[in-house]
């Protein structure tokens, strides 16, 4: 049984030895690709840089379709990147590293659930590895439903063992990648069929010779642990892809902001991740709404024990504000007074119940102005 500590952190020092390649001499067409990174989920575990609540995963994939992002297969992106085939201006794709069975147990079953296809990146020797490890078997049922697969070395070694090896000579470097790079393929492509021609550098950590020796084996897109949107131009080599972290949330945001963009989410935020409240609220949570002056309300009809002279709405950018509570229909409304100015509102409604006990959880929600739709001018 191989160690599950090989991936459990991110490796240290990623940063490649080789000068990234000159941009490809193809005309720029404008669509920009962010391509997704994960590794392991869990619904109860603590969440670290490599592990992710699934919770959390779901919300995710979530956005992506509320932003309005289409997820394509990684064949849509090779062949628009290599051969110009059409593709959304502004599209995703998700690939998931190493092998952890959390993938099927945890990731698979939304991604299937929302019909979005996935790559996954395994390496040889956490193949049936036991324990944490996905099978063969789920593989392969995971293939029939929307998956591919993409080589993640035989042993996963992080930057100190490749630096090792490297310094050994040539001839020792050439057999390490020529077993990390090369039986890594032959494995996967004999197990599961296929050509594998995909590959993602263990820790984003790359050299010259690793550029060489893949176009040797039959690599053509390989992938790094540098964030940045792809474009038709950039070398096929050292393709960039957000890692998605477990506890930072910022990266997901920076993943989905596509800077052109109206529906893009503003870097630094995940106010505009799908978010599931007790009560119907308006507007919706996550919404991308097009007027800056709405009414903000939440239905309480089915709340027990509230004491509405309790209420509180607080808005951003005003505070807590006028809001009125109609007994009839338990509505808690308030219109907005002001123009709306920041591309997200967050909203919050606290009150008590009737023996004065403050609401546990506060009601938290916030949706999305699209602001070229709702422009009105100052007067």
């Amino acid at each position: 049984m191989v160690s599950s500590v090989l991936c459990q952190e991110p490796a240290a020092d990623p940063a490649p030895t080789a000068e990234p390649a000159r941009e490809l001499d193809v005309p720029d067409d404008g669509v920009r690709v962010a391509v997704l990174g994960y590794h392991d989920f869990s619904a109860t575990a603590s969440e670290t840089a490599m592990r992710i609540r699934t919770s959390k995963f779901r919300k995710q994939m979530e956005a992506l379709r509320q932003l309005g992002l289409p997820v394509i297969p990684m064949a849509d992106f090779i062949a628009w990147k290599d051969s110009g085939k059409e593709i959304p201006a502004k599209a995703v794709v998700i690939t998931i590293d190493d092998g952890w069975i959390s993938t099927y147990t945890d990731a698979y079953p939304i991604l299937k659930e929302l019909g979005y296809p996935f790559t996954i990146y395994l390496y040889k020797n956490y193949v049936d590895g036991g324990g944490k490890a996905l099978t063969t078997t789920m593989i392969k049922e995971m293939m029939k439903h929307g998956a591919t697969i993409g080589s993640h070395s035989v042993t996963h070694p992080f930057p100190q063992a490749v630096k090792a090896s490297r310094k050994r000579g040539l001839e020792t470097y050439n057999k390490f990648l020529n077993t990390e790079m090369g039986e890594s393929k032959k494995f996967l492509e004999g197990k599961f069929g296929g050509s594998v021609k995909t590959y993602a550098y263990p820790g984003g950590y790359f050299t010259e010779e690793m550029l060489t020796k893949a176009e040797q084996l039959g690599y053509t897109h390989l992938f790094t642990v540098q964030p940045g949107k792809v474009k038709r131009q950039l070398p096929n080599e050292i393709l960039p892809r957000y890692v998605i972290l477990g506890n930072y949330d910022k990266i997901f945001d920076f993943a989905v902001t596509f800077r052109d963009s109206q529906t893009a989410m503003p870097a630094g935020s995940v106010t505009g991740l799908l978010q599931k409240l007790p009560f119907p609220v308006e507007p919706q949570p996550g919404a991308i709404i097009n007027s800056r002056l709405p009414v903000i309300s939440v239905d309480l009809a089915k709340a027990e024990n509230i004491d509405p002279k309790t209420l509180s709405m607080q808005v951003a950018g005003f505070g807590e504000v006028p809001a009125n509570y109609a007994s009839e229909g338990k509505i808690f409304s308030w219109q907005v007074n002001r123009r709306l100015r920041q591309p997200i509102c967050q909203v919050q409604v606290t009150w008590k119940d009737k023996e004065g006990k403050v609401t546990e959880t506060p009601l938290k929600w916030s949706f999305q102005i699209d602001r070229e739709a709702a422009y009105l001018p100052d007067e």
